[in-house]
């Protein structure tokens, strides 16, 4: 199984010297050669049609399958020699410069794009001369994103100290890493040895990392739904309504996936979250979604507008 964007983007540029050497190669083979499962090639290819010569699109890659082969129709076009515009060649030497000094990067990989890099310098003449007076500089996150990609990359489990905001305290934990993502702030969503949960962490939040000589073995979890979990993590204003939901042990989640004002313990075990949301009729899907395990508790039309969903969703199953 793929373990990474980064694993992906390597497999990728595999692939395509794969194909152009194997024209009408079917589909078992070489998902089989790559060991990935077929849908994962599939999902390949289906991003492969977007990559080509140029950022602004150029000659795209004409590659599409029926299911059992698989067809590159202009594999000569595409291998032309690459003609990158003045911009083109500026932002592509900013981004190598800035990855290049990303703290945990293999040696091997550092040294291979610092070669291309100059290699690149060399041909963009003038062009490489405009990016030397640009520079990125990465949040102190960049540390942690590269022992979360290697760890990831190494199937290996983390040791974290984390600082929650729903209880104002930093907690120290060991995870099995799932993947990496990005909405708006950088996430990973792993397995927590601690509370025997998936937990979603953000970046920023982690105080301290350290890659352990434990393999990293998450149990067999279906991943979330990247669109749903951007609604879910979007930032919040003040000037934002106010909602109150009440949540009990097994909804604890929340107050780690939803940014809120304030998290208070309730009896039983659970929380009473005060959260922001622009649009408060987004969350009638949260209350569904925890069922018995937590409530709206205001704006009362909403808690209704909640109850009624939940009703109209009971009462679609029938008898």
């Amino acid at each position: 199984m793929a373990g990474n964007a980064i694993d992906q983007t390597r497999r990728m540029l595999s692939l395509v010297t794969y194909l152009r050497e194997r024209p009408g190669a079917r589909v078992a083979d070489v998902a089989r050669a790559f060991g990935i499962s077929e849908d994962e090639l599939i999902a390949d290819l289906d991003v492969l049609p977007l990559c080509g010569t140029s950022f602004r699109g150029g000659d795209l890659m004409d590659i599409d399958t029926d299911g059992e082969r698989i067809w590159w129709h202009n594999p000569d076009d595409v291998a032309e020699p690459l003609r990158l515009a003045a911009d083109e060649a500026t932002a592509l030497l900013v981004a190598a410069r800035a990855v290049a000094t990303l703290p945990g990067l293999r040696e091997g990989d550092r040294d291979a794009l610092l070669r291309a890099t100059a290699k690149l310098e060399a041909a963009a003449g003038e062009a490489a001369g405009a990016s030397s007076r640009l520079s990125v500089i990465f949040e102190s996150e960049g540390g942690v994103f590269a022992d979360v990609d290697r760890a990831i990359s190494e199937r290996r489990r983390l040791w974290l100290r984390y600082y929650s905001p729903a209880r104002d305290e930093i907690t120290e934990r060991e995870v099995d890493p799932i993947r990496l993502f990005a909405v708006g702030r950088t996430y990973m969503e792993a397995w927590c040895r601690h509370s025997e949960a998936r937990r979603t962490f953000r970046l920023d939040r982690v105080v301290e990392i350290k890659l352990l000589d434990e393999a990293s073995d998450p149990p067999p979890i279906e991943l979330r739904d990247l669109s749903e979990m951007s609604s879910a993590l979007v930032q919040t204003g003040a000037e934002d309504p106010e909602v109150v939901v009440e949540v009990g042990p097994g909804g604890r989640w929340v107050a780690e996936y939803y940014p809120h004002d304030s998290a208070d313990e309730l009896p039983d075990g659970g929380l009473r979250i005060t959260l922001r949301a622009p649009d408060p009729g987004s969350l009638r899907r949260l209350a569904l979604r925890l069922g018995r395990d937590g409530r709206i508790v205001s704006p009362q039309e909403l808690a209704d507008s909640a109850r009624d969903a939940a009703r109209q969703a009971l009462a679609a199953y029938g008898e």
